[in-house]
C-alpha cells in the first residue's frame, strides 16, 4: 500500500483538448466550448454534448508507477432503456494504450424524452480511476477522460511527482462534427475515430464533436475561429437533415457563413469540409428522424416525405451536392479549402462489412474503419493535411 501519495491539483496545464474549464464544487470540469458560446446554447442537448470531454486528456511527465485520479462522473441515461456502461478512462504510455479503468456511482442524468430532451438529475458519490503497473522513469502519460460522461477532476495522486507534459510539437487538428465525431458507439475514449486518425497523423486533436448540434451554430463558428489550430476540418449535414432544422435556401448561406466566420481567425489554414457518411435511412428521405425501439434495440428511422425534396427539404444527398458546389465555389478565392465526400470515410463497402447497429451510428469497428480512411485520405501523402517537407 502506498502511504506517501503526492496530490498534484488539477489545474488546466495539465489538460489537452479542452477550450475552457470551469470550478465547481467538487473540482475542475473541462468544456468544449468557451463561456461566451456556452452562454448562447438553446437546448440541454448541446450543453450536455460540449461538457463531455470527448478528445479530452491529462497529458503528464511522471516516474510514477501507480496513478489515482478522484472524479464526479454524470452519466447520461435514457428513460425505459437499460442504462450504458460506466465510461472508460484511457490511460497512454508514449501514446501507446496501457491501461484502462472506470469510476462507478456519480450522478445520473435521466432523459425522460428523446424527443423533447426532458430530464431529471440524481446525484451520486464521486470515485477513483487506479491505474498500476506503470513502466517505471520518466515517460509521458496521457489520460484520456470518458468521452460520454460530463467528468469534473477532483484530484490527482502519484507515487511520483508529476509535471505538464512537454509540448509535442504536433500540429494542432480542430475538428466539429456530430455524434459520430463525438464518438458515439466508440468502446473506449481513443477509439472515436478522430481520436484514431490523429494518433494515425500524428496530430494534437482538438475535438469539438457534438452529438445532435453540428448545426451550423455561429458560436462554434466564433470558438473555432478564436481556437490556435495548424489544421481545420468540418463534418457538416448529417444534424441539419435529421433534425429537419433549415430548408436548403437557409442552408447554403448558414455554411458560407460558418466557414467565413473560421476564415476570420485562420485566413490560410488548411481547412476540410467533410460530407456526411453514408446512412442509408437518410440519403434520400428528409428528416426529422424518430426512435424505433423494439424493446431490445434501438433503431432510427426518417420521417420526412422524400417528394419535398423538390420544396427545399434536405436529405444527404442533397447536402452532399450542395457542399461540393459551395467548397468549388469558395476555392476559386481560398485555395487552402478543401472537399471530401464523407462516403470516402464510410460508404457502400464499409456499410456491407460494419452496418450501422442504430442505422445512424457507426460500431466500434466502423470508428476503426473511418479513423484509417481519414489519416490516409487526409493526412497521408497528397492529402490536405499532409505534412509539408523541405
Amino acid at each position: 500500500m502506498i502511504t506517501d501519495w503526492i496530490t498534484t491539483p488539477v489545474t488546466a496545464d495539465l489538460l489537452r483538448g479542452f477550450l475552457d474549464v470551469e470550478t465547481t464544487a467538487h473540482g475542475l470540469l473541462p468544456h468544449r466550448l468557451p463561456a461566451r458560446a456556452r452562454r448562447q446554447i438553446p437546448d440541454d442537448r448541446l450543453a450536455m454534448a460540449e461538457a463531455q470531454p470527448s478528445g479530452v486528456r491529462l497529458a503528464l511527465r511522471t516516474r510514477a508507477t501507480t496513478i489515482e485520479l478522484d472524479t464526479l462522473p454524470t452519466k447520461r441515461v435514457y428513460q425505459g432503456f437499460p442504462p450504458p456502461a460506466d465510461g472508460v478512462y484511457d490511460l497512454l504510455v508514449e501514446g501507446t494504450l496501457a491501461a484502462q479503468a472506470t469510476v462507478a456511482g456519480g450522478r445520473v442524468h435521466t432523459i425522460n424524452d428523446m424527443v423533447t430532451q426532458s430530464a431529471e438529475v440524481r446525484e451520486g458519490p464521486a470515485g477513483t480511476a487506479r491505474f498500476t503497473g506503470l513502466p517505471a522513469g520518466d515517460k509521458d502519460v496521457e489520460i484520456w477522460l470518458p468521452h460520454t460522461e460530463i467528468t469534473e477532476l477532483i484530484a490527482l495522486r502519484t507515487d511520483a511527482p508529476v509535471e505538464p507534459a512537454r509540448d509535442s510539437g504536433r500540429r494542432v487538428w480542430l475538428h466539429h462534427g456530430s455524434s459520430i465525431s463525438h464518438g458515439s458507439n466508440a468502446a473506449h475514449p481513443t477509439a472515436t475515430w478522430p481520436a484514431l486518425a490523429a494518433a494515425g497523423g500524428e496530430a494534437e486533436l482538438v475535438n469539438l464533436g457534438f452529438g445532435g448540434s453540428a448545426l451550423l451554430d455561429p458560436f462554434t463558428a466564433r470558438a473555432m475561429r478564436d481556437t490556435p489550430a495548424d489544421l481545420i476540418s468540418v463534418k457538416l449535414g448529417i444534424n441539419v437533415v435529421n433534425g429537419d432544422v433549415m430548408r436548403l435556401r437557409a442552408f447554403t448561406p448558414a455554411v458560407h457563413g460558418f466557414l467565413d466566420t473560421i476564415r476570420e481567425g485562420h485566413p490560410t489554414t488548411p481547412l476540410l469540409v467533410v460530407s456526411p457518411i453514408l446512412c442509408p435511412v437518410q440519403e434520400d428521405t428528409p428528416g426529422p428522424l424518430a426512435p424505433d425501439y423494439d424493446g431490445v434495440t434501438l433503431r432510427f428511422k426518417a420521417t420526412g416525405d422524400p417528394a419535398e425534396r423538390a420544396a427545399g427539404r434536405l436529405t444527404l444527398n442533397v447536402v452532399r451536392d450542395e457542399l461540393a458546389r459551395i467548397v468549388d465555389q469558395r476555392r476559386a478565392d481560398d485555395p487552402n479549402l478543401h472537399y471530401l465526400d464523407g462516403r470516402a470515410l464510410y460508404g457502400e463497402s464499409d456499410y456491407a462489412e460494419f452496418p450501422l447497429p442504430d442505422a445512424i451510428h457507426p460500431d466500434p469497428a466502423g470508428h476503426r474503419r473511418i479513423g484509417a480512411n481519414f489519416a490516409r485520405l487526409v493526412f497521408g501523402d497528397g492529402g490536405p493535411f499532409a505534412a509539408k517537407t523541405g
